[in-house]
């Protein structure tokens, strides 16, 4: 925890050279969500390469930047791209950006995410607010010697996303006419699809949606203090659901449809956080 620490702090230091303001909110975007950088004013980008010790994005529809600057009146830092267990990366790599955030002064985060519909009722370009998940990747940035400046040695999880953010993005979308869903997300190592087989014990278990990210970033941001929203874009129905393959060029197909609308929502909700 020390050795993370001190590149923890190294990281930020890098950051804080180029930033104008301290951002309030942070923003972890998925496949194709990367829209939303468009829309910021007074930005300053910086690549993933140019931090120390950053991970690469390797995967398609994430670009590998932190964008930095105005969103919706709000000073925010945006993850245009982010790490993933299945490239090769240890969960304390994927969850470095988050404490990084926390050590700039962040303390409330919205992440997105990409994800097949488990649940029977949901569509391709649904929009889901994250309401708990199920962590089948088996790994947590936790584990090891803990440093209490940066978080409790067992830090709670019973509301792992804040019921009161959740409320906000219900009620905005409502007063955007946005249709939004609710549910339960499960993450994966990947990076293979489930089976229909895996997709009927996840349903079984309660699972609404699945995906390849997110519960790492989340339980990093919780320990460290980190209030947060998360989202679904229902990209694809889940394997066994509909009678066809899955690719991840129908992912980026989905969110290149549903993008505006994606993009109208968050941008409603951030002046509320």
């Amino acid at each position: 925890m020390e050795q993370l620490a001190m590149k923890v702090e190294e990281a930020t230091k890098r950051i804080q050279e180029q930033m104008k303001e301290k951002p309030e909110v942070g923003l972890v975007l998925g496949s194709g969500l990367g829209v939303l950088a468009d829309e910021m004013e007074d930005t300053i980008t910086i690549p993933y390469n140019e931090i120390p010790h950053f991970p690469v994005s390797t995967v398609e529809g994430h670009a590998g930047e932190l964008v930095i600057g105005k969103l919706a009146g709000r000073q925010v830092m945006l993850m245009k791209g982010r790490f993933h267990l299945y490239e090769g990366y240890d969960v304390s790599h994927v969850t470095f950006p988050i404490r990084v955030m926390k050590a700039l002064g962040i303390d409330k985060l919205l992440v997105t995410n990409a994800s097949g519909g488990i649940n029977t009722s949901f569509e391709p370009g649904d929009l889901m607010l994250i309401e708990d998940h199920i962590n089948f990747t088996f790994r947590n940035p936790l584990i090891g010697p803990n440093d209490e400046n940066m978080g409790a040695r067992f830090p709670d999880m019973s509301e792992a996303y804040s019921r009161s953010f959740r409320e906000i993005a219900e009620q905005t979308a409502k007063e955007n006419q946005i249709p939004v869903k609710k549910g339960v997300y499960i993450g994966l190592l990947g990076p293979s699809y489930e089976t229909p087989a895996e997709i009927r014990m996840m349903r079984g278990l309660g699972a609404d949606a699945v995906g390849m990210s997110t519960v790492g970033e989340v339980i990093a941001a919780r320990h460290a203090g980190i209030e947060v929203l998360g989202i679904s874009c229902i990209s694809n129905m889940a394997a066994g659901i509909l009678q066809q393959p899955l690719s991840h060029a129908e992912v980026m197909e989905t969110t290149e449809k549903v993008k505006e609308t994606f993009k109208s929502l968050v941008l409603a909700i951030i002046p509320k956080l």
